[in-house]
């Protein structure tokens, strides 16, 4: 059972998934009173940036688990997409803007243009990818100084983990395009880790527990609450209170007894490593 705590900071909200999995493990419990098992409760925070689950699968945390179990709240059926953080940062030469213009190289117009750049992009690219991004500390103490630093975030996520070296080159192209036509140095720093699509997955986020399906087996079902709201709006915030624990609970349930069918026989669980292994083979 892995529990896992997305924060939107601005939103100030967190997603209820430790609710809905540590339900299930509970009606699990309730239900298997004869029968030898062991549940693993996993607290897993950051799924959508920081990769706690990649985190863990690296230390080992799931080297002793048949089959892990997750659920999300939804408006419908949602694909796992891959993700990858890129981080770039411009540095030029701060001058007076009115006195000394041409003494400065505004790292400023080099974030500018690589929005620019990435923007047009989108034209060329399918229509499933998504690279979206923000610009972060600008170095800009008055408007009449040109800044000499500033730096993108960005997300660049595709379907497939084979897909996403093409995107990124493309993203990369333009960042250091704009580098090179203001003047300014560029550095890339590539996030270390992608978040993995989820194997198995024939179904649009991202989440670490694609990471966790290329290891072994399980599930992530996504689950109504009763509104028609987008994820990660002051709306969706509103309608995850109360109302939505009986959905919540449903699938706690029904979680629970996939979870118990394959306790209770083991050619199933057998069936599911099979179709595992073999599904990872046709990833290769």
């Amino acid at each position: 059972c892995v529990c896992t705590d997305s924060e939107i900071p601005f939103l100030n909200f967190v997603t209820g998934l430790i609710v809905t999995n540590s339900a299930w493990a509970h009606r699990m419990c309730q239900m298997t009173e004869l029968v030898l098992f062991q549940i693993t409760v996993l607290g897993t925070p950051a799924e959508e940036s920081g990769g706690g689950k990649i985190d863990l699968i690296q230390a080992g945390a799931f080297a002793d688990i048949d089959l892990v179990f997750m659920a999300h709240p939804a408006q419908r059926d949602t694909a796992i997409f891959v993700l990858h953080r890129v981080a770039v940062k411009y540095r030029g030469k701060a001058s007076h803007a009115s006195a000394y213009p041409w003494e400065g190289i505004n790292a400023l117009d080099a974030a500018v243009l690589a929005y620019n750049n990435l923007s047009l992009l989108r034209q060329q690219l399918k229509p499933d990818w998504r690279l979206h991004g923000e610009k972060q500390n600008i170095q800009n103490l008055k408007p009449n100084i040109i800044p000499a630093y500033s730096e993108l975030e960005y997300f660049l996520r595709t379907p497939l983990l084979s897909e996403l070296n093409n995107l990124k080159a493309k993203a990369e192209a333009c960042f250091r395009a704009a580098g090179e036509a203001t003047g300014c140095q560029v550095s890339t720093l590539l996030s270390s880790e992608s978040f993995s699509e989820g194997i198995c997955n024939y179904l649009a986020g991202s989440t670490d527990f694609g990471n966790v399906s290329f290891v072994m087996p399980g599930i992530h079902p996504f689950f109504y609450i009763g509104t028609d709201a987008l994820n990660h709006t002051e709306e969706y915030t509103e309608a995850a209170g109360m109302a939505a624990q009986l959905h919540t609970l449903r699938t706690a349930k029904a979680l629970a007894m996939t979870a118990v069918d394959v306790v209770c026989c083991p050619e199933l669980l057998q069936r599911v490593r099979d179709n595992f292994r073999q599904a990872k083979l046709e990833q290769k």
